[in-house]
Parts: structure tokens; sequence; C-alpha cells
């Protein structure tokens, strides 16, 4: 099968851009990259991150859309635009592959969700844990009911940023919670659904006089527990400490760490509880085989493209997430 055309948009900052676009040309079965367009002065703003892409022919996003052999766009500018530019590819036709998890306004993402749905467009933001070899296990270990009853669901994101990616954290709704948290929040409604109640603890720490949110936490509520989202940008031995723990009435999963490794090379590990008895059980423990961070996430979205799978996360799941996301990030 011919490789699907697609463009890319944008860089940014403080995301995945540099190694979503890379990985995009080096699966060559999949994508043919037409070329690379910047639309938010990205070029003077970060060049250290526009000129690793100068092999690749420049493009204006006008050419981009107007151009009807190209099929799909990656959309990776900033976090703040990526609503914008995502919803003038879907109206333009192109399947669209953005940075998680949108823009700040919710009345633009309905939008993008609208257009996307009317013109029947696979529409994949970047939420790489979904394609996580030990969530996907979870995941199939819910629905057959390995697990039991669901009673509450732990996920932790933690990390240590420089003081100017934390100011940078007032730029978003819910600060860290939005950046890094929304993955986390993705599981959770995957598992447990729309929850009855929930808080919205998000607040900024103030360390080095930083003003962002980078404390970023949220309580939901469901009939049997409490769940929670927690990722604080100053914990250091955070990235060794990324976890999920699934608790049901049969059995408890604990995937920890979510990754480790580098990107190209990454590992997971995992323990299954199953007994009551003695409390102090080591359960079942195993760890991955090595894998890609962003390949099974991609080739995910050329196979949607092609027809060739249909995608599970359908654009209302997305549009009830990100309205999920925003509460959490105390923005009704």
């Amino acid at each position: 099968m011919k490789p699907i055309r697609i463009a890319l948009i944008g860089v940014n900052r403080y995301s995945h851009s540099v190694q979503i676009h890379q990985r995009i040309q080096q699966l060559s079965d999949y994508f043919e990259v037409v070329g690379i367009a910047f639309p938010e002065d990205e070029e003077a703003r970060i060049p250290h991150f526009a000129e690793k892409f100068t092999h690749l022919p420049r493009l204006t996003v006008e050419q981009i859309l107007n151009d009807p052999t190209i099929e799909a766009v990656a959309v990776e500018t900033d976090e703040i635009y990526c609503t914008k530019y995502a919803l003038m590819a879907a109206k333009a036709g192109k399947h669209v592959h953005m940075e998680k998890p949108g823009g700040r306004e919710l009345g633009d993402f309905e939008a993008l969700i609208a257009t996307v749905k009317e013109k029947n467009l696979v529409f994949c933001p970047g939420y790489m844990y979904r394609y996580n070899p030990y969530v996907q296990e979870l995941m199939a270990a819910i629905q057959k009911g390995e697990l039991g009853e669901i009673l509450s669901v732990e996920a932790q994101m933690n990390c240590t940023h420089p003081t100017e990616q934390r100011q940078w954290f007032t730029e978003l709704p819910g600060g860290m919670l939005f950046y890094l948290g929304c993955h986390l929040i993705d599981l959770i409604y995957r598992i447990q659904g729309a929850p009855n109640k929930l808080h919205a603890l998000s607040r900024p720490t103030f360390v080095e006089g930083a003003e962002g949110k980078d404390f970023g936490m949220a309580v939901l509520e469901y009939d049997r527990g409490v769940s929670f989202a927690k990722c604080i940008s100053l914990e250091r031995g955070g990235y060794r400490r990324r976890q999920l723990v699934v608790t049901g009435t049969k059995a408890t999963w604990e995937i920890k760490p979510l990754e480790l490794g580098p990107e190209a090379g990454m590992t997971t590990s995992r323990t299954v509880y199953t007994e009551v008895r003695p409390w102090g059980h080591p359960g079942t423990g195993s760890t991955s085989e090595p894998f890609d961070r962003y390949n099974n996430m991609l080739i995910h979205f050329a196979r949607c493209v092609r027809g060739e799978i249909e995608n599970e996360y359908t654009p209302d799941y997305e549009l009830a997430l990100y309205k999920l996301l925003l509460q959490c990030c105390g923005k009704e």
C-alpha cells in the first residue's frame, strides 16, 4: 500500500514535536513527508528546533491546505495553537494527528470535533500511553473482567522542570495538569468513565518565583471509590515513579514505571496482585520488551487513515475527555 502523503505543521518548545516529526520520516512504509510549515514564527522563536528540519521542503499552511494530494497533517506547534491548525486542516479534508490535548478554548475544540465527524476524518491526539504495551494489556484485562469491579485508579506522572518552563504553565489552564496530567485523565476516563464529582486541586508552588501551576492534581469521585491524577514538576526521581495503579475487587495492577529508558528503546514494568493473603505477597512481576514511545501511536494513526482498523477513540470520546480535562483543570 502506498505511503500516506503527510505534511508537518509546527514545532514546539516543551513537547514532542521533534521526536514525532522524526519518527514520521522514519516510518517510510507508512508516510511520505511532503514538507513542513512553521506557522507561529517558530523559526525565529525556537530556531534550534526548526533547524532540525531544514532538509524538508518549506511550505506555508495555505499550500498544505490547498494541496489535494496531501492526505494528512501532523500538528505539533505550541499547545495553545494546536486546535487552531488542526481545525484548519480538518476543514480542508485532511486527517489529523495533533499534539495532546488541544488549545485552551472548548468552543474551538468542539468545532474541530464537529468538522472531523462531518467529513469522516481520522483524528488522533498524541496520548502516547494509550499505546504502552502494559496499558493495552491492562485495558484488555479490565474488559475481560479479570480485575473485577474497579474501585479506584491512581495515576502519577511527575518530573522536574526548569523555572522557565514552570513559568510557562501560566499559559495553560491548569498548568502541569493540562500539560502532562491530560495523559492521566485519559487513562482514568477510559477505565472509569465520567465521575460523579471532581475536585480541581492544581496550584503553583512559587518555587524560584515561577507562577505557573506546577503542582497538578485532580480527585474524581465514583460510586465505589475515589481516583486521582497527580503530576508535580518538582519531584526528584519522579520520572521513575510515574505509575498507574488500578484496584479492582479481584486484582490490582501496578504499572511502574510507566516508561523507562531512551524513547526508541523503552521498557515498562508491571506487578499484578491477586492474592488476599499474606499481606506481603509480592504479586507477579514482569518487564516488557523494548518499545518505541511514539512508533505504535503513529502506526495506529496511519492504519486508521488507510482504513485497516477502526479508531477505538472516537471523536465523541475525545470531546468528552477534553471537557473533563478542562473541568479537572478548574476551567468550566
